[in-house]
């Protein structure tokens, strides 16, 4: 068993590159007004411990738990103003995230399963008021098995979970599951790879149209799930 115990702190400065701005692809957005804007800064603690132990001759199981803290003071927020243009504030107020994020890994001959779960709890404050931070699943699963024989062969199956997100009009997004599969037989010197990505064919575009009015002037949606939906790729590694 082993304890870890970190923080630190940091900063960001000023920058006019952020998905705000290229969600609205730049367009009409002012640039920074330096003299009225700072560095964002942030401070962070974390807290985490790790357990390993062999659960038989052909068999390991170990577990990692990691509390952390993040806040962000003053964080620069992308404006709209009354005259349809959009300008970078600085407003008194902060975000933070609180959270745990647990994995666990278990091995037995030439199989590992490994299941991660993250619960983030993330908020901004502003003149009093607290509302969730948009865009963030609260919980998330991560779920990989893969089967391996060293050298040889890898097939590995993926599965990864998002629970429903705050959106910036104020709704709520679906929740949605993505699935892949991964295969590589290897040689001595070269390997060939074949991957199936989102094969459920998990699209935001299943669930609603991501953006309204007309191609030329189009008002475009918050982007929470993928758009590419399903998705092969293959190759070959050649060992020099």
């Amino acid at each position: 068993m082993t304890l870890r115990l970190g923080g630190g702190l940091g900063y960001k400065t000023p920058t006019v590159f952020t998905e705000d701005a290229e969600r609205l692809q730049f367009r009409n957005v002012l640039p920074i007004d330096i003299e009225r804007t700072k560095a964002e800064e942030s401070l962070g603690s974390n807290f985490d411990i790790n357990y390993r132990t062999p659960l038989s001759e052909r068999m390991t199981f170990s577990i990692n738990s990691l509390l952390f803290y993040t806040r962000v003071n003053e964080p620069i927020l992308l404006t709209a103003t009354s005259s349809e243009l959009y300008e970078f504030q600085q407003p008194k107020g902060f975000i933070d995230t609180k959270g745990i994020e647990t994995n666990i890994k278990l091995i037995y001959d030439h199989l590992k399963l490994f299941v991660g779960y993250t619960h983030a709890n993330v908020k901004q404050h502003y003149s009093g008021n607290t509302t969730a931070f948009p865009l963030v699943a609260r919980h998330r699963l991560n779920n990989v098995l893969i089967y391996e024989i060293h050298g040889e062969l890898r097939i590995g199956l993926e599965a990864y979970y998002f629970s429903p997100q705050e959106l910036n009009d104020g709704r709520t997004s679906r929740q949605y599951w993505i699935l892949g599969l991964m295969t590589e037989k290897i040689w001595e010197d070269f390997s060939v790879f074949l991957n199936f990505e989102n094969f459920l064919d998990t699209r935001q575009t299943k669930f609603e149209t991501i953006f309204t009015g007309s191609i030329t002037s189009p008002t475009f949606n918050d982007i929470y799930a993928p758009v590419d939906g399903f998705v092969v790729n293959g190759g070959l590694k050649i060992k020099l």
